[in-house]
């Protein structure tokens, strides 16, 4: 069932999402070569709980941490270490918050330093292909039109989209029906209504699609060690516009 926000639900969750995308322009700031990933679970969590939000991540089906960094050929779900970041790596970082028993979730990826014109066309493509998809999130249009605008672009410009792992339907659980894949045909799944709150989330590759699971049980990393980005935005479905929650400006 995919349940309709509310507006106090959707003024709560405004709030979850600026405190996702403040805490996340802290963590950017402060990516750069010789950093230990651990400094920037660091920065982000003491960044969530002074906003008033505690991080959504941190024990969630186990998780250990208050944020995901997922290097170069890691998907998603890379956990927080002694790891230093490196010049030239590619770094996705995904960040959860509760406020109020409401969710925000975001995801980004960044160059550490200067990387190779595949890695930056990568990010820039995923980037581009979270925003064809968000542009399709509008009251009418089925569930699919999100996806197969991610898979489009994604493709079109040599790139793979992820399967295992998809977006997902937000609000008063950190994930909600429905899943949103990042690929297949248009005009297909529930058509969206004013209300609906989406955790869109393009998971890209650089080569193959497939993933695997390393033995810590979280950390997915492509198949063929390709690179690959991840963007996310918490989404509002709309009678006009969709409104992107996840964004300093709320």
């Amino acid at each position: 069932m995919i349940l309709i926000k509310s507006a106090e639900e959707i003024s709560l969750m405004r709030v979850a999402g600026r405190i996702v995308a403040e805490a996340l322009e802290k963590v950017k700031a402060a990516v750069a070569p010789g950093i230990a990933t651990s400094e920037l679970e660091e920065i982000a969590e003491a960044a969530i709980i002074e906003r008033g939000g505690t991080p959504a991540f941190k024990g969630y089906r186990g998780y250990p941490a208050s944020i995901c960094v997922s290097v170069n050929d890691q998907v998603v779900h890379g956990m927080p270490s002694s790891r230093k970041l490196r010049e030239g790596d590619i770094l996705s970082l995904d960040l959860g918050v509760n406020h109020k028993g409401y969710f925000g979730d975001m995801a980004v990826t960044l160059p550490v330093g200067a990387v190779t014109p595949q890695a930056k066309k990568l990010i820039l493509v995923t980037r581009e292909a979270l925003m064809l998809g968000i542009g399709q999130a509008r009251e009418g249009n089925r569930l699919s039109d999100i996806s197969h605008a991610v898979q489009e672009h994604a493709e079109a410009n040599g790139f793979s989209v992820v399967r295992m792992f998809v977006g997902h339907g937000i609000g008063r659980a950190l994930h909600e029906e429905p899943q949103v894949p990042n690929f297949g045909p248009p005009g297909m799944g529930p058509r969206l209504k004013a209300g609906m709150a989406l955790a869109i989330e393009p998971m890209i590759n650089a080569g193959d699609w497939k993933v695997r699971v390393l033995a810590d049980g979280w950390t997915a990393v492509t198949s063929d060690g390709s690179l690959s980005a991840h963007f996310e935005h918490t989404v509002l479905v709309t009678r006009g516009e969709p409104e992107i929650l996840t964004e300093t400006g709320h």
